[in-house]
């Protein structure tokens, strides 16, 4: 357990009953279990804070990609409609040319 030996651990037990005494180390066990358990919430929070940029990175991407091809499709719609445009009016030209009133 964490590269500690049993006798290590037995001195190390040793060492904190004789600075603490017996009364106090339910009371440090209990605080030292209440930062385990708080610093255990703090670290799920933020995995869960990464999760949800990660989802919101995700949702801007596709966002992007959407915007982008309708750009593009209103850009083609666009010059597909100045084209049919000018060609109805070369064929009105056309048509018109030798009818032309003469004034």
């Amino acid at each position: 357990m964490f590269g500690i030996g049993g006798g290590e651990l037995f001195f190390v037990i040793l060492v904190v009953l004789m600075l603490f005494g017996s009364d106090k180390i339910p009371e440090i066990a209990r605080s030292l279990g209440k930062g385990m358990k708080q610093l255990k919430n703090a670290t799920n929070e933020i995995k869960s804070e990464i999760n949800k940029n990660s989802d919101l990175n995700d949702i801007k991407n596709t966002f992007n990609d959407v915007r982008s091809d309708v750009t593009s499709h209103t850009k083609n719609l666009g010059n597909n409609i100045t084209e049919e445009i000018n060609q109805v009016k070369e064929n009105i030209e056309d048509a018109s040319g030798p009818i032309k009133r003469m004034r």
